[in-house]
């Protein structure tokens, strides 16, 4: 039940420099688990959507938008964005520190397969200012590895962290997922083993999720998908939960662990519902509320940008009311919360005054929290965070 309503937005009071988001959709091959947005390729993809990017981001970095705006972050996501060379990725991150007003320091993270990169590729990245690798590793097994269709190994996995090592990375996260088909603890258990002895400095882990449309859903429905039960996937969880922290890698979000000022800066941004800017297909831009998307076909996207047509297909100004829930949800994924101040501030309204009799049951029930000043979930609460962010949608 709602309380008090929100009327208005104060976006002046929440002057955060904004994040720079560079979607490339292309992979060697698809994963059977894979609901992103991304096209296989082979190794032959297309030169034509670097040029398109690379277009866009002259088009955006002008526009009245975006042109007075700081950045803080750029991030390169796919589908695998090292699946072009070194030097093609590495001259259109180049530009984009050069076009858009980037802060001093700024966070510059690439996603990578383990098997698209190597000494040379990485090197050429560091020197264009990439300063923070996140290695797609998924499970330290050939086994599993081959049960999700991944196309790299266990001896590609470990021969990428040496390679981002020796060019330089000093920020490495590494993706693992838990609950995979036939996955055991023991598996694991072995797999988070072999993580740490790698010593990132970040770690995302992620339990598997069996989304429609997928592959794993057609054979999930078939009955051919053999995954872990609820009490082998908890115990999987507690298990990394308590080797990471042990390792100095404590939680700070309810998937990623990092060491002390190692936090992932880009996603942080999204969690805390800041402006950010994307750019390519399937790329979704929020801009003081003002929300738009992109055609999700690379084809279409390199034509519209190469006629000089805005490529969005989707464009919404997100209510008050609607931004204040979204902003509450995302900031409750992280484990330091939110400031009451800061919602009050942006908003107008607290959290408590908001929500009124929800908020009241879902703390008397223990499963929300508001302490030095910051609305939290509680311990437990993660385990079951889905079901009470629901609550408050």
């Amino acid at each position: 039940m709602r309380g008090h309503p929100v009327t208005a937005m104060h976006p002046d009071q929440y002057d955060h420099p904004a994040g720079l988001y560079l979607h490339i959709p292309f992979c060697v091959a698809k994963c059977g688990y894979c609901a992103f947005t991304s096209y296989p390729c082979g190794h032959a993809p297309p030169p034509a959507y670097l040029d398109a990017l690379r277009q866009q981001a002259e088009q955006l970095a002008r526009h009245p938008m975006v042109c007075e705006r700081r950045f803080s972050t750029l991030f390169v996501g796919g589908g695998t964005p090292t699946v072009y060379g070194g030097a093609e990725l590495g001259g259109l991150i180049r530009e984009c520190l050069t076009l858009f007003s980037f802060e001093p320091g700024a966070e510059v993270t690439v996603e990578a397969n383990p098997n698209s990169v190597d000494l040379q590729k990485l090197t050429a990245l560091r020197e264009a200012g990439v300063n923070r690798l996140s290695l797609g590793v998924q499970a330290f097994s050939d086994r599993l590895l081959r049960g999700i269709d991944r196309s790299h190994s266990l001896a590609e996995a470990l021969a990428a962290v040496a390679a981002a090592r020796s060019a330089g990375f000093v920020n490495l996260n590494l993706d693992l997922i838990y609950g995979l088909p036939d996955q055991s603890l023991a598996d694991w258990q072995e797999s988070v083993a072999i993580a740490l002895a790698q010593g990132p400095e970040h770690l995302a882990l992620y339990g598997l999720s069996v989304e429609e449309g997928t592959p794993f859903h057609v054979r999930a429905e078939r009955g051919e998908l053999h995954l872990p039960d609820e009490e082998t996937v908890q115990a999987m969880e507690e298990f990394a939960y308590g080797q990471l922290a042990s390792a100095g890698l404590p939680r700070y979000e309810i998937s990623n662990f990092a060491r002390p000022g190692l936090r992932s800066r880009h996603n942080e941004n999204y969690w805390h519902n800041g402006n950010y800017l994307g750019l390519g297909a399937a790329a979704v831009s929020c801009l003081d509320h003002l929300r738009f998307r992109q055609v999700s076909e690379p084809e279409r996207f390199v034509k519209l940008v190469g006629e000089a047509t805005p490529p969005f297909i989707e464009m919404e100004a997100l209510p008050p009311a609607a931004a204040f829930r979204e902003t509450v949800i995302m900031a409750l994924r992280m484990l330091d919360g939110i400031a009451v101040a800061e919602l009050a501030a942006r908003f107008g309204v607290t959290p408590q005054a908001y929500y009124g009799e929800t908020f009241v049951r879902l703390q008397g029930q223990g499963l929300l929290t508001v302490a030095d000043g910051f609305l939290r979930l509680t311990a437990k609460a993660l385990p079951v965070a889905n079901q009470v962010l629901a609550e408050l949608v």
